[in-house]
């Protein structure tokens, strides 16, 4: 059975989707892009500030829905260019210092709001 999650407080979604459902201990999220939740626009800075501020949204949606980022076991990164994976790698690394997700990365030409970076993940519910 699914069950919608919602965003915390304070932040919203650009479409009509759910941000992430829940089936049995699974919790699927949809692709978060480096949105500032304060102001809901893109952050500016570097590649590796964009990738974190994705991350850190990734990891405050698995939160709300009872997961957290050490639960995350599949990660599918979408990127506008794919010369920029060591530079994602490199913030992985700290997001996922131990035991990483399997993770896929491919190349896009576009992304909602003309993003460069997308990550969607599939995450273990904490019990």
């Amino acid at each position: 059975m699914l069950k919608e999650v919602h965003y915390p407080v304070g932040s919203s979604v650009a479409g009509p989707y759910s941000p992430a459902v829940s089936a049995g201990d699974l919790v699927f999220t949809a692709g978060q892009v480096p949105l500032d939740p304060e102001t809901g626009k893109l952050v500016e800075g570097d590649f590796k500030t964009r990738v974190r501020q994705t991350l850190d949204n990734l990891s405050n949606l698995l939160q709300s829905a009872g997961s957290s980022m050490d639960q995350a076991v599949k990660v599918t990164v979408y990127l506008t260019d794919l010369s920029r994976f060591a530079e994602l790698n490199d913030v992985f690394s700290d997001y996922f210092p131990k035991e990483p997700p399997a993770r896929s990365a491919v190349q896009v030409s576009k992304l909602p709001l003309d993003a460069d970076i997308e990550i969607e993940c599939i995450a273990v519910r904490k019990k």
